[in-house]
């Protein structure tokens, strides 16, 4: 295991993140109009996190909520008799609000295909912007990021992984063996 990117780089990635946000969305942060929806598990942190930066930095609310894909996942079969579902809670309505959909890593596309399929179950926003800190090769779906921290190339036995706090008791960005 190999640390890609520390805390004090990784807190400077996802404020450029928001950054970047807060300039191609003045209008939804003027209406109140924003809403972040975090992925399980670390996705959910992420949105968190960015919902803090938006009020501390930009005196901006955004409502926060999380969603779980794992019945909207194209493998669902293979993963058990019993897959283990968390909580989908989004507490506001999506209706013709500015979603921002908020990940830890892009990889295959396909957990962000089932984010999708599972939102849109919920009503019709009236967009949808994708967030990711990292974002390495081996897409199979044709998705991309709007907004990502940063790119990785790793080889097909590496994989990228996300640490928060809250969960890992450290941020960062490591690159592991498989």
């Amino acid at each position: 295991m190999k640390k890609k990117i520390g805390e004090k780089d990784f807190k400077k990635i996802l404020e450029e993140i928001v950054s970047k946000f807060v300039e191609e969305n003045k209008d939804s942060l003027k209406e109140g109009s924003i809403g972040l929806v975090g992925i399980h598990t670390r996705g959910v942190i992420l949105a968190k996190r960015i919902a803090l930066i938006l009020q501390k930095k930009y005196k901006s609310q955004a409502a926060v909520g999380s969603l779980d894909i794992t019945l909207y996942r194209d493998d669902v079969g293979e993963i058990g008799n019993q897959p283990l579902v968390k909580e989908t809670d989004i507490p506001f309505s999506i209706e013709g609000r500015t979603i921002l959909l908020v990940d830890d890593v892009l990889y295959t596309g396909r957990t962000i295909r089932s984010a999708l399929d599972a939102l849109l179950e919920l009503g019709r926003p009236k967009l949808i912007r994708l967030t990711v800190m990292a974002d390495r090769a081996g897409r199979e779906l044709p998705i991309q990021a709007d907004y990502c921290g940063t790119e990785i190339s790793v080889a097909k036995n590496e994989e990228v992984q996300i640490k928060v706090k809250e969960i890992d008791g450290e941020d960062g960005i490591w690159i592991l063996k498989k």
